[in-house]
């Protein structure tokens, strides 16, 4: 028991491991084992390789407080998730693809979940005033987005997922919504549908109106019968969604054609529609904007539209860390093509 008790205290005792321990154990400069633990390309491959090693060996972590002291930087990028209920995995994709860009990084990803309307303001505020990150990812942009307004007023590094209409251009990654919109109503007018619906986020979001545009654009074009629910949007319950869909199911007048921008959506949709014995590829056709491979595990008859969360969150990343590093606020913008998987 003595000896256990001994083996414990020593275990407490141990002093932290440093850049100088790993230096000592190396036989490298300190200044070398600090550039090589922060992925500096002028460090060789193979030094920066040993000294990752020696950190692991050692479980060196690095004094965050002391870094933020002496240099004025937390290392931290934060990332305002919002709610997408929409479409699923969508958190876990876009946080997938931030931690793999950060990878190797000295920098590491902070996230500030909200649920609650006005909530993202006040994270970027709290964040901001605080000195909590040195860099902001976040998402579902509003045409005059005031976090952004916010954020170029004080010159913070950040980039949004989704644009805005500010005239001063800021960096974004952001998905053709429009494109998909117009590209899933021409492939149901293609498959013979002639009464399309299309399930719209609210009026705040920027993606609104590009991804209305782009539907509006196919009707035009083709002359077909359309609607665009008012008592619901993307953002509604599924609960909500299912009672209002098996109400449009009940009315005879349901559309044959549907253009959902998400899994979770469309499943509620589904249901509403079952309840009065309505079937896709029997009573009506459906396109929906995916981000995994669940819908055509459940049902591969249906068309489906891509969008690359994951690789979305791996580009904000590498930007945001690129110009942390660079100290340049340089000009980034990516728009995101959809991914067509059409059934034959």
């Amino acid at each position: 028991m003595a000896g256990k008790n001994s083996d414990q205290k020593g275990l407490i005792d141990k002093p932290r491991p440093t850049q100088k321990t790993i230096s000592q154990l190396t036989g490298l400069a300190i200044t070398t084992v600090s550039k090589a633990l922060q992925g500096d390309p002028r460090i060789a491959a193979k030094t920066r390789e040993r000294v990752e090693q020696v950190a692991a060996e050692i479980g060196y972590v690095p004094d965050r407080a002391a870094q933020r002291l002496r240099t004025g930087k937390t290392k931290v990028i934060s990332l305002i998730l919002d709610p997408h209920d929409e479409i699923l995995s969508f958190g876990n994709s876009m946080i997938s693809g931030i931690v793999e860009a950060l990878k190797g990084s000295d920098y590491h990803l902070n996230i500030t979940p909200h649920f609650t309307v006005g909530g993202d303001q006040d994270a970027v505020r709290h964040i901001v005033r605080n000195g909590l990150a040195d860099g902001l990812i976040f998402t579902r942009t509003r045409v005059f987005d005031e976090r952004v307004r916010y954020l170029m007023e004080r010159e913070f590094p950040f980039i949004s997922h989704g644009r805005t209409d500010f005239s001063e251009q800021h960096s974004f990654f952001d998905y053709d919504n429009e494109a998909f919109a117009y590209q899933a109503a021409m492939r149901l007018v293609d498959k013979g549908c002639r009464n399309l619906l299309i399930l719209l986020p609210i009026r705040d979001f920027t993606f609104y109106q590009h991804m209305r545009y782009g539907f509006m654009r196919a009707v035009r074009e083709t002359g077909v019968s359309y609607l665009i629910p008012e008592d619901v949007t993307l953002d509604s319950r599924r609960s909500e969604l299912t009672q209002w869909a098996a109400k449009l199911a009940g009315s005879g007048d349901m559309p044959d054609g549907i253009v959902c921008p998400g899994e979770s959506s469309y499943f509620a949709l589904l249901a509403g529609f079952r309840e009065h014995g309505l079937l896709h590829g029997k009573d009506f056709l459906a396109v929906v904007k995916t981000n995994s491979d669940m819908l055509d595990m459940i049902d591969p008859t249906v068309d489906r539209i891509g969008e690359d969360i994951k690789v979305a969150g791996y580009e904000m990343g590498s930007h945001l860390l690129n110009r942390l590093r660079s100290n340049e606020g340089d000009l980034w913008q990516r728009v995101q093509q959809p991914k067509i998987i059409f059934c034959e």
